[in-house]
């Protein structure tokens, strides 16, 4: 009697501890798989000649961005705009051959595909006081908070960025997170 009981109770265990693996892989998968939105800075009028030169570069390096994850950019359509360049043309505050232009005031752009991304200020002399913005798209294998985006290079120098914590999650992801794990702690009970 001894020894049957041993196994059938080993045997629960590992149905355990098989559920309770499955849940959290599937919590986790769960926790990078929405797009997020991300506002410049914060969620005021964002886009505008900042008080350091640096404000946008710090902001960039500690956020992640994920293909399919969205910018935010708000300002004043009448005094600004966004400009999507190239690399050459961002270091040299140039607009002559915009990838694409917005001036709407309210710009959303999207994060269709992994690489670099470089954004400056439509208006004069906007850019050279540091109204520019790179932004490095991961893709989504590198999804994990250890994986830390390859370095870049300004000014001859090569700069290595610390990975960034994750952004807070939307009370609405956060109640469908937490509907999945109680439907999964009832299976993985109803195992027991």
């Amino acid at each position: 009697m001894i020894l049957y009981n041993k196994p059938l109770s080993l045997s629960l265990d590992m149905d355990l501890c098989k559920a309770i693996l499955l849940t959290m892989s599937l919590v986790h998968f769960m926790s990078f798989s929405e797009a997020r939105e991300f506002h410049v800075v914060d969620d005021k009028a964002s886009w505008q000649i900042p008080a350091s030169p640096d404000t946008y570069e710090k902001w960039a390096q500690k956020n992640r961005f994920l293909i399919g994850d969205s910018i935010l950019f708000k300002y004043d359509k009448k005094l600004d705009s966004l400009v999507e360049v190239s690399e050459g043309d961002y270091k040299t505050c140039s607009r002559s051959h915009p990838i694409k232009s917005y001036n709407d005031g309210n710009t959303k752009i999207t994060l269709d595909k992994s690489g670099p991304r470089f954004l400056i200020s439509g208006t004069d002399g906007h850019c050279e006081k540091g109204q520019k913005l790179e932004i490095r798209v991961l893709s989504a294998n590198h999804h994990h908070p250890a994986a830390a985006p390859s370095p870049s290079v300004r000014n001859g120098s090569h700069h290595h960025h610390a990975p960034a914590p994750a952004p807070h999650h939307s009370g609405g992801e956060m109640l469908r997170a937490g509907v999945f794990v109680g439907a999964a702690m009832a299976i993985m009970f109803a195992l027991v």
